[in-house]
């Protein structure tokens, strides 16, 4: 999260996120936000943080950076903040604070995320995992069109993917039509859905391995075959290990060293 840091703004702020537990100064945001995953009295800069989120005058960081602490908090106002931005992306008051070095998009909704992946304990003890889970399926939802710079496949455990296979299935089949017709977004839209499709590969093994097919048959980039590895990588399952040796009669030297690998830990 090292891009989201920078000079805090407002008063309000650097009370609320700007400062640690014990009442000091805290020289990086994300300090803050980790450090409340083991400390309780997150709960006190709550209502806090919530009223930074809405705050319409707020500024776009300041507001997007309330909404990744409450979301990495298992906080209720952060996972419908998210859904809200997923819902609008472009709409979202932080969109294109962030973005990404490599493809000049937005990156907001990779750190989105983040939170969202970061929150998984927090939200068994505050009784918010539903609301975790529909926050990642909003993500899951618009995969196909905006980037997460490879977080969201890493993020989405195995629970998660059981709840929203559909979409995921869903949103693949969208990206590989935008694919051959060739409506492409600025970023590798291509090795984004293979890292959707390869987080289901624990869960559903044969529906993992026939949505990155879908995808490698119309855009079997290097790139996107090494990412294909992850499914080897990730399941035990006979048909994982048909797919390494596809992917080695098909990839370069990289891919097939790559498969190698992932073969020699299974």
């Amino acid at each position: 999260m090292a891009d989201i840091g920078g000079s805090v703004v407002s008063s309000r702020f650097l009370e609320l996120l700007g400062t640690d537990f014990d009442g000091q100064p805290a020289s990086d945001v994300e300090d803050v936000i980790y450090e409340a995953l083991d400390d309780p009295r997150h709960h006190d800069r709550v209502p806090g943080l919530t009223a930074l989120l809405a705050d319409s005058a707020a500024s776009p960081r300041e507001r997007f950076l309330a909404c990744v602490a409450l979301t990495t908090w298992a906080e209720p106002t952060g996972y419908t903040a998210v859904r809200e931005a997923a819902g609008n992306p472009s709409g979202a008051p932080w969109y294109n604070l962030l973005i990404d070095r490599k493809f000049s998009v937005d990156n907001t909704f990779a750190q989105l995320c983040l939170a969202v992946g970061d929150s998984d304990a927090l939200c068994q003890t505050k009784g918010t995992c539903e609301q975790r889970v529909e926050a990642f399926r909003s993500l899951v939802k618009i995969a196909d069109t905006e980037y997460f710079d490879e977080k969201l496949g890493d993020h989405l455990d195995d629970q998660t993917v059981a709840r929203v296979l559909p979409d995921v299935r869903d949103t693949v089949e969208r990206g590989v039509a935008a694919l051959s017709e060739h409506r492409r977004p600025q970023f590798d839209l291509a090795t984004q859905l293979v890292d959707l499709a390869a987080a289901v590969a624990a869960v559903d093994t044969s529906t993992s391995v026939g949505l990155v097919m879908e995808v490698l048959s119309q855009e079997a980039s290097p790139r996107a075959l090494v990412h294909a590895v992850s499914i080897v990588q990730r399941s035990q399952a006979d048909e994982a290990r048909r797919f390494a040796e596809y992917l080695r009669m098909v990839g370069d030297d990289r891919v097939r060293s790559f498969v190698d690998q992932a073969l020699a830990k299974r």
